[in-house]
């Protein structure tokens, strides 16, 4: 008998059906049972005679025939009258960790603690179902705009960022490194005639950050594209990106948007600021002093506010950084070389982006090496595809779980991170 979900139901109507899930509430009244049924699509009534309730508990796994009926009364609007009611996977626990079909402030370390338990609760999974979505979302407008999708190694032998902490590992008789990025490969693979190329894969960045928006281990998505113009090709490219990501999760995450009461924000065009405009602006406006060449956290928020208050728009692109506070392959301005084409994204007072436009003159490259007290010997894989007729190009880099966090209004990047790494923890 083929299986229902109980997003599925409703065209289900008078049918006999076969449904599987979890025993999500139990309402016992005696000679006849309501039991709530948990699937990964919704909740749906059950209807059990007292033979049929004898032994339930809570979180037991359970295959169910019956035949669906209306009941206006029912959460759905349906239940579903039990005929066949089969125990698939018992329950052994002696107390649950905590309530998991209601609301109650349990905290953080404790959910992560428990995290496959937590994340049976529809509010606490709603957010990876958004995060899922954007991931597709992110896949198809890429494809549709001529992307090739790439898979770089994560086990490197030198980094790409300045500035960065890396995790060694230990490589057979060599040290190696996690990759903190695709960079270097996502722009060898421009050179190698891909053009354009996307990554959705993990990076790791052994900094010793332990706040509500750091982590050690994320999902970054990836953007390089050859044959630009400058920066703002980037931009916006990204711009369009996040429309179609948006509209695509009003349509596909009606009901978890719905469960965790969030507005999506609305993208006519994104306000593009020189950093040290923005930095300015926040002395004058907020008597704010902000650290040479950036904005910290503080900064980030702030600004932010005056944007939205500004243009009433939820993102920024902030431009121009210093090259004192950029990578080594980053594109100088020609008329301020102090300058260069790159830029972060804020959305709702956090940096969700980075990115810009790269050197791509071998010999340009090369002496920025030097520049930056790097010895180009140790990235000939690198440096030799930019021998052979590198386009201009650049790229970006976007953190999936920040922008999840901000999507769906929550407090801290573990929320929007399925099992996080931090610096405390590890396991589960």
């Amino acid at each position: 008998m083929k299986r229902f979900y109980v997003k599925d139901l409703p065209r289900a109507l008078n049918q006999k059906v076969l449904v599987k899930g979890w025993i999500h509430k139990i309402h016992d009244l005696g000679r006849i049972a309501f039991v709530t049924l948990r699937d990964k699509s919704g909740l749906v009534q059950l209807v059990l005679e007292e033979s049929q309730k004898e032994g339930l508990r809570l979180e037991m796994a359970l295959e169910v025939t019956g035949v669906v009926s209306e009941n206006q009364k029912a959460a759905s609007g349906l239940e579903i009258k039990v005929e066949k009611l089969k125990v698939v996977g018992a329950a052994h626990y002696d107390k649950l960790p905590f309530p998991i079909n209601k609301e109650e402030n349990v905290h953080l370390e404790t959910q992560l603690n428990h995290r496959t338990i937590s994340l049976r609760n529809p509010k606490i999974r709603a957010p990876f179902t958004i995060q899922e979505e954007i991931v597709t979302a992110f896949r198809d407008y890429l494809k549709h705009h001529h992307f090739s999708e790439i898979h770089t190694p994560k086990i490197i032998s030198s980094g790409t960022e300045g500035g960065s902490e890396m995790f060694t590992v230990k490589y057979f008789d060599t040290r190696a490194f996690l990759a903190q990025s695709p960079q270097f490969y996502k722009q060898m693979m421009v050179g190698a005639g891909f053009e354009r190329v996307f990554e959705i894969g993990h990076a790791y960045r052994a900094e010793l950050h332990n706040t509500w928006r750091h982590l050690n281990e994320y999902v970054s998505l990836d953007i390089e594209m050859g044959f630009i113009e400058d920066e703002n090709d980037i931009m916006d490219m990204e711009e369009g990106l996040l429309i179609h990501v948006l509209e695509h999760l009003r349509k596909a995450c009606e009901k978890e948007l719905e469960i965790l009461e969030v507005d999506l924000p609305v993208i006519e065009k994104i306000p593009r600021i020189e950093l040290e405009t923005a930095r300015e602006i926040l002395l004058e406006s907020f008597e704010k002093k902000s650290p040479p060449g950036n904005l910290d956290a503080e900064g980030e928020v702030l600004f932010s506010q005056y944007v939205k208050e500004k243009y009433n728009s939820d993102f920024v692109f902030l431009t121009r950084y210093p090259v004192s506070k950029r990578p080594v392959y980053t594109m100088p301005v020609e008329e301020e070389p102090e300058l260069t084409r790159s830029f972060d994204l804020l959305f709702r007072g956090l940096e969700i982006t980075t990115g810009g436009q790269r050197i791509h003159d071998y010999q340009q490259l090369k002496e920025n090496m030097e520049t930056f007290d790097l010895n180009p010997e140790d990235f000939d894989f690198y440096l030799d595809t930019f021998r052979y007729g590198m386009p201009p190009h650049g790229g970006l880099a976007i953190g999936l779980e920040r922008l999840t966090m901000k999507l769906c209004q929550l407090e801290n990047i573990r929320e929007a991170t399925l099992l996080p790494r931090d610096m405390k923890r590890i396991t589960p």
